[in-house]
């Protein structure tokens, strides 16, 4: 989400164990139209009112091959779910992996979070549904997201680039706190509008972290 990480993650259109994963190039393409589809889909109508008949027509698909890569609209409702977070995650990636530090992975994974929820604001429609229409997967979208910032605070902590927790618990907490601020900053200033300079965004978040967490800091 919403969120960033900076570990592989699967990819939702990739061949897998599933039965139903596509086993050849064309049936990738075919199952990736499906996806990016139920994405405009889903966004613009939501999911009570989607329809598998307007996510076909959008995709191109004969509304007989939207059964052979899922079995009901709930299923690729769950599939886009774990699609758009792969998206979120490999779009962060290489911007966190890039930067000098830890505080400043944390503000190059919020202005590069920012960027793609400008590009793709149904994504906030689409993980809010899920905490009723698959709460497995949105508990999943975000807890993911958590342990990921987590583990790169902890990292940060270890070479000596934060203040290290009084209390290893304390990681986690901080890990949900900038996660929320994340998700909050894009909705401000990715859907609700556009008024505002990202970098300036994100520069204003990082030197909130950076006196809070600051190594020596109160």
């Amino acid at each position: 989400m919403k969120g960033e990480a900076d570990r592989p993650g699967p990819d939702a259109s990739a061949p897998s164990s599933d039965p139903k994963a596509p086993r050849t190039e064309r049936g990738r393409r075919t199952r990736r139209a499906l996806l990016d589809a139920a994405a405009a889909e889903f966004g613009e109508r939501g999911f009570h009112d989607a329809s598998i008949s307007g996510i076909t027509a959008r995709a191109g698909v004969a509304l007989g091959s939207f059964y052979t890569w899922f079995d009901s609209k709930e299923a690729l409702f769950c599939a886009l779910v774990g699609d758009m977070s792969e998206q979120v995650r490999a779009h962060v990636a290489p911007h966190v992996r890039s930067a000098p530090d830890g505080l400043a992975a944390e503000r190059a994974g919020l202005a590069s979070f920012l960027g793609f929820v400008r590009d793709h604001k149904e994504i906030y429609r689409i993980i809010d549904e899920a905490e009723f229409v698959d709460p497995a997967s949105f508990r999943r979208h975000y807890a993911g997201t958590a342990e990921r910032i987590a583990a790169r605070l902890a990292a940060a902590a270890g070479r000596g680039e934060t203040r290290p927790p009084a209390d290893p618990a304390e990681t986690e907490v901080q890990a949900w706190a900038i996660m929320g601020m994340n998700v909050f900053l894009g909705l401000r200033y990715g859907v609700w509008s556009e008024d505002a300079d990202l970098d300036a965004v994100a520069d204003a978040a990082a030197d909130m972290l950076k006196r809070g967490l600051g190594p020596g800091e109160s």
